[in-house]
């Protein structure tokens, strides 16, 4: 008997399928695509030359490396806290448990100018605290942090209310400590999580502009790349922001493949 050539995935589809799915790739094509493309078009706008000038001009290169290392460093620390914070709000009970699910959701509501208002008045000049982090590395850190770190806890928190404890049961029965317990029966479930939550937090931190606007005092020490390009746009240098801005979005997508693929593997683990 003569089989038939299997159906492929297109063939497969179904006419409703068909239509969301060719609505998906022109929203997607016409929202990301085209002006990702346009963007990149206008960094080369003069050749390569013109782009390799714009990216190592020395105030380039500064804000483009302090932004890299911040968002890298912000990260990693919102990797950490974000998954113990959200260790706290699903496995323990405690006074004031609502108000602190609150409160990690505050950065999400906050328009971004409005969080650097926050952390100047607490942070500022004026401090009342005593600490005055304006104009400093550590206080755009800081702001980074505070508008990134919702992203983790909210990623991991669903993961941890569906985790069967079952599995942690069975390992304390045999003897492993609370730590070996984490390590080897819930870490490797909690890292596709983890990676997606922390690949949020890294875009978010990469283009930052509102919350570090006042709090780095436009110090050319404390300058992030989105407030270099923004002040090549005022300058009339369209095409070296979108120079800078082709940067940032290589970098992203780099860190974000990476994450991507440890997720994966983990998952496969899982």
């Amino acid at each position: 008997m003569r089989l038939g050539r299997a159906p492929s995935g297109l063939e497969r589809l179904g006419l409703r399928s068909g239509i969301g799915l060719g609505v998906g790739v022109i929203w997607l094509t016409l929202l990301v695509l085209l002006p990702l493309a346009a963007l990149v078009a206008t960094g080369f706008g003069s050749g390569l030359g013109g782009f390799a000038t714009a990216i190592t001009d020395p105030q380039a290169v500064q804000s483009i490396l302090f932004t890299i290392v911040a968002a890298l460093v912000v990260t990693v620390i919102n990797a950490v806290v974000g998954t113990l914070i959200a260790w706290v709000l699903v496995r323990d009970d405690f006074p004031g448990k609502r108000i602190v699910e609150l409160v990690i959701d505050v950065p999400f509501a906050l328009p971004t100018i409005v969080a650097g208002v926050v952390l100047l008045s607490l942070y500022g000049a004026s401090s009342p605290v005593g600490i005055e982090l304006q104009g400093t590395r550590i206080g755009v850190a800081l702001a980074l942090l505070f508008v990134t770190l919702p992203f983790v806890v909210r990623a991991v928190e669903p993961v941890l209310l569906a985790l069967d404890t079952d599995a942690e049961q069975a390992a304390a029965c045999l003897g492993a400590s609370p730590v070996t317990i984490f390590r080897r029966v819930v870490l490797p479930l909690l890292l596709p999580a983890i990676a997606s939550g922390a690949g949020l937090a890294f875009a978010r931190a990469m283009g930052e502009y509102g919350s570090v606007l006042l709090i780095s005092a436009g110090l050319g020490s404390t300058k992030v790349a989105s407030m270099y390009a923004f002040q090549l746009i005022q300058n009339s240098d369209y095409q070296g922001a979108a120079s800078i801005a082709t940067v940032l979005l290589a970098v992203s997508l780099v860190v974000l493949v990476v994450l991507d693929i440890v997720q994966r593997k983990a998952a496969n683990r899982g």
